[in-house]
């Protein structure tokens, strides 16, 4: 049993226990309610005091001699240490030079990323807040996760968050289910994480749970492993990208078969006769078999058949992975799923009909928060102008330009001054070479971090910032139901800043009095936050201890409000009551606003579009497809110099996975080091040879610290990250969502003496 001696911790991964000895983290265990990945907690100690960790506040070495437009390439120039006086004074005088040249439009803040699992000391939030009183600053929509999803679903089924929050409980699947189809898999290995946090762990018991009951899983995904061992799911490995197109076959054998439901199909949904025409071949002259899917797919034509039959006939329930979206046309799969799952016609029935993204995050279809947890607040932000998400690089590049997005005709900020906290878009973003020529552009780059990370490599001014473990705080998750205290284990390294410490600081040089900070102290924000939740609790007839109390005692777990939610089932009950909120108030397999946008790239109903980097377009030159996901071992590029992390690379890279066929056509075995290279870029990576990947497929985990040889005519990466690899184009005009899933590469055994991996040695300037 867990004791509280202010030991308790907590981050993405969930709940942990360190051991702390003179001042130090030394270790941190699993909470013992949970089944939470020790190994990963382990990499916590670690990063806090390695050499990766930015010790002092650092300006780049021209920008500090010369200012502004001084010269010097950013990621390429050393760094010079600086004092807190200097560096806040740097800032405080560019914030007004940026703001009376350019405006406030002028100040890009999008600042994307995961940040702290704190709800106080939360990175975006803080930086957002500081810059609105400021004046403001252009920001960003959207997340790389599920982009094309938020666009997309509120035509097609309504907003997408809520259908996150009343996704279908995976334990009424297994009262209620037969069949569970899971089109890119559902891994543990994203399961693992949340945003904000995460109490308990359950992906992995209610599969187990759905498996018991006799539930029977198909796994259809290149990647054998995005169905765990203990699931003995049925793996059928298609080409990456033909999803829309095998779900659409599976509609069409349910159609000519009449094995559909033309009952629930003409009182939930509108454009059936539409979508209809178009599996019939009515419309492009390509009947939509499940031969022409098999050609596509690489799949059997015959076991498609039988599938569609299998889902017919059992109490069916269908999951589509958040990856298959961040695809060329990544909006198609998840309007192919809606279209199949009605069909069927089960939608709203207990255990079965459909579900988008789950085992992104710990939470979906297994738990939900019983309120909303209390927020740092950030206030109104006085500019109104913002980007997609995923268009960073093309606003660099093309300020004041047209583009469209979601029906709207945009044009792109000139972005002066670009300051990012919490996040790094050299691990996330895509097309890493080109993102670096673009962050050439701002005059100014200001980064908060805790590490020397790609992004901190970029900028002018680096703010070093304390790491949760050395500040107080609470956790609670975005849908998980569990609050967790993070009292402070540690003390900062000498002269660390928490970022409330710095936006105080920036405040009163720059005469905002106390717009910022309310004149409150960092315990006097929690506390009040903490009574805001008090009253938030009461008002559901739920009691939470004082906050003293809290913070010095165990997690603090709430009653899953709907722990048997059907998603839709009021619809179901009832269309004329309960409507959707999409424009016809019903499931819309065919969108007459969509038609109205015109867009090619996103017909008004789910069609295939072969992508524009697959297989099916292979050449010599670049005959893999390369798929990337989330590790085992980090989220993200988040703690990469962790024990946990290094432990898992190949030689210091990061392990691609390779089938045995494709390596022996190229002489390779398992744990050599290969060059996986394209027209944009090349990295290192460590082989892993196996059959759990399909032929023709090479599958390199994110996150790798980004390492670029600037030497070398490529800029190698010589730590394996897959970004310097996958193509910055956007899923449609409609979402403009990224698509980093669809990239062909090829490989070679890599024989010359290996580079250093440089990754965590800082760029300092020696003084």
């Amino acid at each position: 049993m867990y004791t509280p001696r202010h030991r308790l911790t907590a981050n993405h991964w969930g709940v942990g226990i360190a051991e702390v000895e003179n001042g130090k983290i030394k270790a941190v265990r699993p909470h013992p309610n949970d089944a939470a990945p020790a190994v990963l907690n382990g990499n916590l100690a670690g990063t806090l005091s390695g050499s990766w960790r930015i010790a002092k506040p650092s300006v780049r070495e021209s920008f500090l001699k010369h200012g502004p437009n001084g010269g010097g390439e950013r990621g390429a120039e050393p760094f010079i240490e600086v004092s807190w006086d200097e560096a806040l004074d740097l800032v405080a005088r560019e914030l007004v030079r940026v703001k009376s040249q350019y405006g406030n439009e002028g100040i890009y803040a999008g600042s994307y990323g995961w940040a702290s699992a704190g709800r106080f000391h939360h990175a975006q939030g803080q930086l957002k807040r500081f810059l609105n009183v400021f004046g403001g600053y252009v920001s960003s929509w959207g997340n790389y996760s599920y982009n094309a999803a938020l666009i997309l679903m509120p035509y097609v089924i309504g907003n997408f968050r809520t259908q996150v929050k009343n996704a279908t409980r995976l334990k009424t699947v297994a009262k209620h289910g037969e069949l569970l189809v899971m089109f890119g898999g559902l891994p543990l290995r994203n399961a693992q994480i949340s945003g904000g946090g995460v109490g308990r762990h359950r992906l992995a018991g209610a599969l187990q749970e759905c498996a018991d009951a006799g539930v029977e899983f198909i796994n259809i995904s290149p990647l054998r492993t995005d169905a765990h061992d203990a699931l003995n799911a049925e793996w059928l490995a298609p080409r990456p990208g033909s999803d829309t197109a095998i779900m659409l076959s599976l509609c069409h054998t349910l159609l000519t078969e009449g094995l559909h439901d033309p009952a629930f199909l003409e009182r939930y949904t509108v454009g059936f006769d539409k979508l209809t025409a178009y599996l019939l071949g009515d419309t492009d002259g390509v009947p939509k078999t499940v031969e022409w899917a098999a050609e596509l797919s690489g799949l059997d034509p015959d076991r498609l058949r039988k599938l569609a039959r299998q889902m017919a006939h059992k109490r069916t329930f269908v999951t589509t992975a958040a990856g298959l979206q961040r695809a060329d046309f990544g909006e198609q799969p998840l309007w192919a799923c809606v279209a199949l799952a009605s069909m069927l016609g089960r939608i709203g029935m207990p255990g079965e009909g459909f579900g988008l993204a789950y085992a992104a995050d710990s939470s979906i279809g297994t738990v939900d928060r019983p309120f909303r947890w209390p927020a740092f607040p950030q206030g109104t932000n006085p500019v109104s102008d913002y980007i997609p998400v995923a268009m960073i690089t093309e606003m660099l590049e093309r300020p004041g330009e047209v583009y469209e997005y979601n029906g709207e005709t945009r044009r792109f900020p000139d972005a002066r001054m670009v300051w990012w906290a919490g996040g790094n878009p050299f691990h996330h973003h895509q097309d890493l070479n080109r993102l670096r020529r673009a962050f050439q552009r701002p005059e100014t780059v200001i980064v908060n971090d805790i590490h020397w990370t790609g992004i901190a490599r970029h900028a002018d001014i680096v703010l070093p910032c304390a790491a949760p473990a050395e500040r107080n705080d609470f956790a609670g998750g975005t849908q998980d139901n569990a609050l967790i205290p993070m009292p402070r284990l540690v003390d900062p390294p000498e002269g660390m800043l928490t970022e409330y410490a710095i936006y105080t600081a920036l405040e009163e040089r720059l005469g905002l009095g106390d717009t910022f900070s309310r004149g409150m102290s960092e315990d006097d924000w929690l506390r009040e936050m903490w009574s805001d939740l008090e009253s938030s609790a009461g008002a559901h007839g739920v009691s939470v201890p004082a906050f003293d109390a809290f913070m010095e005692g165990d997690v603090l777990e709430f009653n899953d409000p709907a722990p048997e939610a059907t998603f839709l089932a009021d619809f179901r009950a009832d269309p004329e009551a309960h409507p959707l909120t999409t424009p016809s108030g019903k499931i819309e397999l065919y969108s007459e606003q969509i038609a109205s946008f015109g867009y090619d790239d996103c017909p008004p109903h789910a069609t295939f579009m072969a992508p524009r980097e697959w297989l099916g377009t292979a050449t010599p030159d670049a005959p893999l497809h390369l798929i990337s996901g989330q590790p085992g071992t980090r989220l993200h590029g988040q703690q990469d110099d962790g024990a946990a992390s290094r432990a898992a690379k190949v030689k210091d890279r990061e392990p691609i996975l390779i089938n045995t066929a494709d390596a022996a056509a190229r002489g390779i075995s398992d744990g050599d080091v290969v060059k996986v290279f394209n027209t944009r870029g090349a990295c290192l990576a460590g082989a892993v040879v196996t059959d759990n990947v399909r032929q023709g497929v090479v599958f390199l985990w994110t996150g790798a610290t980004y390492d670029p040889d600037l030497s070398d005519p490529q800029h190698l990466d010589r730590h394996g990250n897959p970004n310097v690899l996958t193509h910055d184009l956007r899923t449609s005009r409609l979402a403009q969502g990224p698509a980093a899933q669809s990239a062909l590469v090829d490989l070679e055994r890599f024989d010359g003496p290996l580079p250093a991996v440089m990754a965590f040695v800082p760029p300092v300037k020696a003084s």
